[in-house]
């Protein structure tokens, strides 16, 4: 896909749907934005090209030698630049990007100290941390019926379109569940039905309040893959535990980085995501699968809760986790330990996520332990 920007600034991508940022800077290529460990400390980089990262600060800070650039003030971390952004902040990042680009300075051995390859530095979540994060629950038509014959497919599909009812959220948790790109998802100790799904996140960029589906789009900063780790293990008594299903420490991989909006174009239209592990693929499908759009979704966590800049909303997961891939065959259970989960979505990246088993529980639990499962106490 090549990129243009016009003479009057209006940014688009060629076979994409219509520009949806202006901005008075002109733009030499797309960039996507990720937070990353350079040094002792995490900053926010620029990514181009998938491959090189440019450190906003300093990147910002040698533009301003020149004095024909004004003086901006730069975030102290990504939800700061997403709250931002539209408010003069793209203007300068529009610049440095162009700088680096027009003076060929992402390689050889003219390249400034904050110009990095992604490979020499960690990739950390986007986000340190979100304020929220809503999850769609059974949002896409091949997930509702996991396991089920092509006549029942067809069937549920069928009953789903007609009626498809109101979105179902919940929330997840964020400090302690989010990590990024190469970070391990831990398996709880005890816990042997860990489940994947991949899902679509987007990241909210202003205040949203009672948005109707139609404005929705005006809100969205961007987009990142995100996994939803599941524990399917549930608790002994006889009832439903979203908590212990979605909340355990590493249980809300984000990344690798974020596609601001005015790149990626409308997700309805071009959405197409997948996860392996090990190399198989488990998990495909693309925006026409989905029962309520992410508008609609949009819609209607804001007629709840107000969505603040840097929450982030995941559209739901699509048939193909573990039930649905062990009655298809290419899985013969749920998630181990020593197993890697890469989950893309065209357009925006890759997340890498290798999974370790988590340590032995403690003898003298109090009470609060985690319900058990089949392999709830280590038998060593």
């Amino acid at each position: 896909m090549r990129f243009i920007a016009t003479v009057a600034g209006c940014v688009t991508l060629l076979g994409a749907s219509p520009a949806l940022a202006q901005d008075n800077a002109v733009l030499s290529e797309p960039f996507k934005l990720g937070t990353f460990q350079i040094d002792v400390g995490s900053r926010v980089g620029i990514v181009l090209q998938d491959r090189y990262v440019i450190e906003l600060d300093r990147g910002n800070e040698a533009l301003q030698v020149d004095p024909t650039y004004a003086r901006v003030s730069m975030p102290a971390d990504m939800l700061e630049l997403i709250g931002q952004y539209e408010y003069g902040l793209k203007h300068r990042i529009y610049e440095i990007v162009t700088a680096a680009v027009t003076n060929n300075r992402l390689s050889g051995q003219g390249r400034p100290v904050y110009i990095h390859d992604v490979a020499d530095v960690r990739t950390l979540a986007p986000i340190l941390y979100p304020g929220k994060i809503l999850n769609a629950a059974g949002n896409f038509y091949s997930h509702v019926c996991e396991g089920c014959t092509p006549e029942e497919q067809a069937e549920s599909d069928r009953e789903h379109r007609e009626n498809r009812g109101i979105p179902y959220l919940f929330l997840k948790p964020s400090r302690g569940a989010v990590i990024g790109n190469g970070e391990s998802v831990v398996i709880p100790p005890g816990r042997d039905r860990i489940d994947w799904e991949v899902e679509f996140g987007t990241v909210i960029g202003r205040p949203a309040s009672y948005v109707s589906a139609t404005e929705a789009q005006d809100y969205v900063f961007g987009y990142m893959v995100t996994i939803d780790i599941s524990d399917r293990g549930g608790r002994p008594e006889p009832r439903s535990d979203w908590f212990v299903g979605k909340g355990h420490d590493s249980f809300a991989p984000q990344g690798p980085w974020i596609v601001p909006k005015e790149f990626y174009g409308d997700p309805m239209s071009r959405l197409h995501q997948q996860l392996t592990i090990d190399g198989v693929t488990v998990q495909e499908a693309r925006a026409g699968d989905m029962i309520h759009s992410i508008w609609e979704l949009m819609e209607y966590a804001s007629s709840i809760i107000t969505l603040y800049p840097g929450d982030v909303l995941n559209s739901g997961t699509s048939g193909g986790t573990s039930s649905g891939a062990f009655a298809e065959g290419t899985r013969s259970g749920y998630l181990q330990a020593g197993e890697v989960i890469e989950a893309s979505i065209e357009g925006i990246g890759t997340l890498r996520m290798p999974t370790v088993a988590g340590d032995p529980l403690p003898d003298d639990l109090t009470g609060a332990e985690l319900p058990p499962v089949s392999s709830y106490r280590d038998p060593r």
